[in-house]
């Protein structure tokens, strides 16, 4: 679509989402004590609806408290104690210092059902990871928004325990950016302990607030490096000269500008386009080394492209290579399980609230969701945090004008508490199963609530 049109359709559904949440709220305080004290009807998405929208201010200010302090990978002490406090408060079981600074919050429906798990990553960009690199750290990842997002997810459901089956799990996740929290956590026992049969996770992209990428057979490639040591009088030169070799092996250009994520996006959104099979790759000559860094889809694609690299290097006598003992996994979301949730957002929130990626999301970076996905099935679905007339990178991650569009954190409360209670339900089998748990009628396009 143009971007007249882009923008049009975010306005549409920003105002369905508004009418939709007042009149949810309408409802929820014509039965306050009812939706407060779970009643005993099935959970509805209207009450979820309802207690979201009673929750809007107070999480757009918990947002930017994270976001006015934001902690390195590995430091969030204070992201830490602010989310134990808050989950403490809504009547949680909470654990801290689970994998570092990591925060696990437990609540119980008060009736039978399966244990499912929200994971919301904590920690800000480091400076160099930072496009063009930065001072300090900062909130340019949208993680602040993933923890608010987290905590009203979690104080939702709270309130509406009595109408809550199974148990649902919140990992509040530290050094994400690292890659190295979610492993972590999971050394920690946290799946063990919780017995959690799967685990959902959004992160904030480059779409109009009030819309959903779903990643079903997709995700994020992992990533591998390469260090070429060479010798000789003309090390230095031939380091040169070999980086350039191993820099044609790329595929795909690393962005470069707006036009660029703009095409990428575009790119990730088609069946057997240009990213269905992909190598982004760079390398870069110091001295007499030649250092390389990748990534690419689908993840069996290293094997070919650490040969190549192997390939490339054997003309120089001498010269030594070395790799990980293997490289970071890429995060590949079941098929299965992405296109429920895609069902089940369509069903509660509107047909035009979410598309469908066809390929890993650019510009390629890695996540360490990919280690839970890896032991149990989930979800990691993209929320769109760009306001309407702004520049693409005001919501691409790592960008330093990143400045996401705070009204989605009610909509990203409202869909995944809706998903958790259907999933903690125990739906199992199909899509159809999945629509008898959190009810609402299924609206059309012009009811959108995003």
């Amino acid at each position: 679509m143009n971007r007249s049109e882009e923008h049009g359709l975010a306005r549409r559904t920003l105002l369905a989402a508004t009418a939709a949440a007042l009149g949810a709220a309408a409802v929820g305080a014509g039965a306050g004590s009812a939706v407060a004290g779970g009643g005993e009807g099935p959970l509805t998405q209207a009450a979820v609806d309802a207690e979201a929208a009673r929750l809007r201010h107070e999480l757009i200010q918990l947002r930017r408290d994270f976001n006015g302090h934001p902690e390195a990978p590995g430091l969030e002490l204070r992201t830490a104690a602010v989310v134990a406090r808050e989950l403490r408060a809504a009547g949680l079981t909470v654990t801290t210092g689970v994998g570092g600074h990591g925060v696990v919050a437990v609540l119980r429906g008060s009736r039978p059902g399966r244990t499912v798990a929200y994971r919301a990553d904590m920690d800000a960009v480091p400076p160099k990871d930072i496009v063009g690199g930065g001072p300090a750290p900062a909130h340019l990842c949208g993680h602040d928004v993933h923890t608010a997002v987290g905590i009203g997810v979690a104080r939702v459901l709270a309130r509406l325990r009595r109408r809550l089956n199974g148990t649902v799990v919140f990992l509040f996740q530290p050094a994400e950016e690292n890659l190295s929290g979610a492993r972590a956590m999971i050394d920690a026992g946290v799946l063990e302990r919780t017995a959690v049969e799967e685990v959902h996770a959004l992160h904030c992209g480059p779409l109009p607030v009030g819309r959903f990428a779903v990643t079903a057979g997709f995700g994020m490639p992992g990533q591998d490096k390469a260090e070429v040591t060479l010798t000789g009088p003309d090390a230095v030169n031939a380091a040169r000269r070999l980086a350039v070799d191993i820099g044609a092996l790329a595929t795909v250009a690393l962005p470069q500008g707006p036009a660029d994520l703009e095409r990428l996006i575009a790119d990730a959104h088609q069946p057997d386009g240009p990213l269905a099979r992909f190598t982004a790759l760079r390398a870069t000559a110091r001295e007499a080394e030649v250092n390389v860094s990748y990534r690419c889809w689908p993840q069996e694609r290293w094997v070919q492209v650490r040969e190549d690299i192997r390939r490339l290097t054997l003309p120089y006598e001498g010269a030594q290579v070395r790799f990980p003992a293997e490289p970071f996994p890429a995060m590949v979301c079941p098929r299965r399980e992405g296109h429920l949730l895609a069902h089940h957002l369509r069903r509660t929130l509107g047909r035009d609230t979410v598309t469908e990626l066809h390929a890993a999301f650019p510009p390629f970076s890695g996540e360490d969701f990919a280690l839970f996905l890896n032991r149990i099935p989930g979800t990691y679905t993209f929320l769109g945090v760009r306001a309407p007339g702004t520049p693409i990178t005001t919501s691409y991650p790592h960008y330093p004008d990143f400045s996401p569009d705070e009204r989605a954190i009610e909509i990203g409360v409202r869909a995944m508490a809706g998903w958790l209670a259907t999933r903690s339900n125990g739906a199992r089998g199909s899509a159809a199963a999945a629509a008898r748990t959190v009810t609402g009628p299924a609206p059309d396009a012009r009811r959108s609530a995003s």
